[in-house]
């Protein structure tokens, strides 16, 4: 009784099997929470370094400018500081009186300067009229201008009040709204960037761990090569997604802790949040498509030069020229970012690897939607023939290593057994 051939998985049927392999095995592995977890600590470690940075800088450029003049001057001088620093801030140098210059008739200020005490950049000597700045000359450069307007103030009388303009605000320009879409443009694919490259690896270092324990050579013998490529891709891509989930999540629990905080920092410094040009929502969406686009562009790549290597040292090995290409494909998109319709920007949308972040860039600035349609759908075909091309090389570098074609003979013979001794027999 002959038996019934089981009919063959479909392409479909293929991937979708690899898929839900990959993504539960990675999704309920150890690996996977410690990569979770990851980049969490760059964060913690650049946001503590950020805020012992910023201390720091605020203690070194926290320098004062010292005045050793009479002490009618230094009186009218302070006080005429006082009164210009609402309107100037940070542009006025802080001004303290140096009191060893009232008791020492002899005082010199280089001499002073030189022996380093207190937190002097300058010394302000002389008199109101006649003012001398005595420091480097970067600081005398700098500081001589808000200087000699105190000392012009003091002269007269030092006005306690200023005339106050009136203010007409508008609610934007062309030129703020432009500027302002750059910098999400430049956000977002600096994000995009990110995304992709630290979630990319996790395509490369799969694919070398079944290359060396030959698994991938048995999926390659049972199933159409590019449904295991394709299957594999988007496996990622679901563990990504989940990466990505649990990222923002963490982030929206912030957001909810510090949320009085962060919008004071943010009004403080931007004034308001930049909007781009298609609206939050298209944005967003057009932002999740471009970083599975550009993910599965990547992990094509990645899956080509699996089956160019015959070793997990060379995997990793070919894979560094793709990482600096996805660099330098970047760099072209960001440097296009504010010229729109240009060549080089027109050729960062037209090639595959920097398409997604090119695109998501244009939906920043300008409106229009038909654009972004035919994008997806070109990056869409590059993604086909990418995981064909690789799924052929791979397949034909298997079978040419799996002992397909004729046998290599080995070096120094084969063993044989002879009366139950072994024994060499020599190679032809």
């Amino acid at each position: 009784m002959e038996n019934a051939a089981s009919p063959r998985l479909s392409f479909l049927q293929a991937a979708w099997v690899i898929a839900r392999r990959d993504f539960i095995a990675v999704l309920f592995s150890k690996a996977f929470f410690f990569f979770l977890i990851g980049p969490l600590f760059p964060v913690l470690v650049g946001g503590l370094a950020g805020s012992i940075g910023k201390s720091t800088a605020q203690q070194a450029i926290s320098l004062e400018v010292g005045v050793a003049m009479s002490a009618a001057d230094t009186s009218a001088l302070l006080s005429a500081a006082k009164t210009l620093r609402p309107q100037l801030g940070g542009s006025l140098p802080v001004l303290k009186e140096i009191k060893d210059a009232r008791s020492d008739a002899s005082f010199d200020a280089r001499e002073y300067l030189a022996s380093r005490r207190g937190n002097f950049a300058a010394i302000v000597t002389g008199t109101l009229a006649k003012p001398q700045i005595v420091g480097t000359q970067r600081q005398v450069d700098r500081w001589s201008g808000p200087i000699e307007l105190a000392a012009a103030t003091a002269l007269q009388a030092s006005p306690s009040t200023f005339p106050s303009a009136r203010a007409d605000i508008v609610a934007t320009s062309a030129s703020s709204e432009r500027k302002t879409r750059i910098h999400t443009a430049q956000a977002a694919q600096m994000v995009l960037f990110l995304l992709t490259i630290m979630l990319g690896g996790m395509v490369l270092s799969n694919l070398a761990e079944e290359k060396g324990n030959k698994i991938i050579e048995i999926l390659a013998a049972a199933l159409p090569m590019d449904a295991v490529f394709m299957g594999k891709l988007f496996a990622m891509v679901g563990v990504s997604v989940v990466g990505i989930a649990v990222w923002g999540s963490l982030g929206f629990a912030f957001w909810t802790v510090a949320e009085d905080a962060i919008v004071t920092v943010t009004q403080t410094n931007y004034r308001e949040l930049p909007g781009p040009a298609v609206g939050w929502p298209v944005f967003v969406g057009l932002g999740i498509v471009y970083f599975s686009m550009a993910y599965l562009l990547l992990g094509s790549l990645f899956l080509t030069i699996g089956g160019m290597a015959s070793s997990v040292r060379e995997v990793q090995t070919l894979s560094m020229p793709v990482t600096m290409m996805q660099l330098m494909v970047f760099f072209i998109a960001m440097a296009t970012v504010a010229d729109t319709g240009s060549s080089l920007e027109l050729f960062a949308v037209a090639f595959p690897l920097s398409s997604p972040f090119a695109m998501l860039a244009r939906a920043a600035i300008e409106p229009s939607l038909w654009v972004h349609a035919i994008a997806i759908a070109w990056q869409a075909v590059a993604v086909l023939l990418l995981v064909k091309g690789g799924s052929m090389l791979f397949k034909r570098r298997v079978m040419k290593s799996g002992g397909g074609g004729k046998a290599k003979k080995p070096l120094f013979g084969r063993r044989k057994s002879v009366s139950g001794e072994a024994a060499w027999e020599p190679a032809e």
